[in-house]
């Protein structure tokens, strides 16, 4: 099948044929993906400052009718909203005996300790203070000083966005055993996505590539690649890579459908296991937009369309975390 059988597929639609290529005959991308390019990529990143702020929820999974538990960086944290819908994050311990406040209750805007009845107030107090925290509309951030060693900032380093109020959001969330600039590797790894994903990328290339010393404006990989929404049908567009801040990678949408759209992921250190290797959370937030009426139709369905979008999520980072995981094994010499 050609890409445009008969030249009958109008080229103005979003939706476009493909051709069925055999895995192993695509042209290999290792003479491309040059290692010492995706290092001094990563190398850069993390370089950069992040004020030590770190995602660690979708901002809809924090709510104000129970708490939410989680650890970063080694510390354990509890989040919830107050009366006003406000986020608060704090230690996870109670200031009493240590019970796990995660497992308690809110309370008229307070989390109330299952073991003795103390009632933490959300502005601090009783031996306990809450930390600075952010709610972006897509992600929940606490700020840890101590852990971050950086010079503090007010707000997140955040990238542009589509707005909101016109934009169709999701995060998906997984866990995996290496370190955040382990996920930043790879995603700063292009190259690899019609290999490693060929369910969900075809006729990928990498347009450009940074310099090794290349400056912000123009520190980016330019990549053509077309999105499989079916087996003979793809939708091709030009996405760039950019890394803000340590711990992030966006990949944007800067011509064909969905101009504008995002991909955000961010690697969040939880902190050793059980095992004492290190565990990181991936949060990966899609904020997409597009003119479309159907896209229109799309946010009105937002509740349906929310858990299809994790899953493609899921299960692109499944595999994601696996090149991770081998990466940080092969630096620590634990494979």
């Amino acid at each position: 099948m050609s890409d445009n059988p008969q030249g009958r597929w109008p080229a103005h639609w979003p939706v476009q044929p493909i051709s069925r290529t055999r895995w192993a005959r695509q042209r290999p991308t290792v003479g491309q993906a040059d290692p010492a390019i995706i290092q001094a990529a990563a190398d850069r990143a993390q370089a950069r400052p992040s004020g030590n702020w770190f995602p660690f929820a979708a901002a809809d999974a924090v709510r104000s009718d129970r708490p939410f538990g989680t650890r970063v960086a080694g510390r354990e944290l509890v989040a919830w909203r107050d009366g006003t819908g406000r986020l608060v994050v704090g230690p996870g311990a109670c200031p009493h005996l240590g019970a796990p406040l995660a497992q308690g209750r809110v309370v008229c805007g307070e989390v109330v300790c299952r073991w003795h009845g103390l009632a933490v107030p959300s502005g601090g107090g009783r031996g306990w203070q809450p930390l600075p925290a952010h709610d972006d509309g897509v992600l929940a951030w606490v700020r840890l000083d101590a852990e971050g060693g950086e010079p503090p900032t007010p707000r997140p380093v955040l990238p542009a966005r589509p707005e909101l109020s016109g934009a169709l959001s999701a995060v998906a969330r997984l866990e995996g055993v290496c370190e955040p600039c382990d996920v930043v590797a790879n995603r700063l790894d292009p190259w690899h996505g019609a290999w490693f994903h060929p369910y969900s990328f075809t006729r990928l290339a990498v347009v450009r590539a940074p310099e090794p010393d290349a400056v912000d404006g123009a520190d980016r990989f330019l990549v053509d690649v077309t999105f499989r929404v079916g087996g003979r049908f793809g939708v091709p567009v030009r996405a760039e890579f950019t890394a803000p801040e340590p711990r992030t990678v966006v990949m944007r949408i800067v011509s064909g459908e969905g101009e504008g759209s995002v991909v955000e992921t961010h690697a969040t250190p939880l902190g050793p296991g059980a095992d004492g290797r290190p565990r990181t959370a991936v949060l990966e937030a899609t904020v997409a937009t597009s003119p479309r009426t159907g896209f229109a139709v799309a946010r009105s369905l937002a509740p349906l369309v929310r858990p299809m979008m994790r899953r493609v999520a899921t299960r692109l980072w499944r595999d994601d975390l696996a090149y991770a995981e081998r990466r940080y094994a092969l630096r620590t010499g634990s494979v």
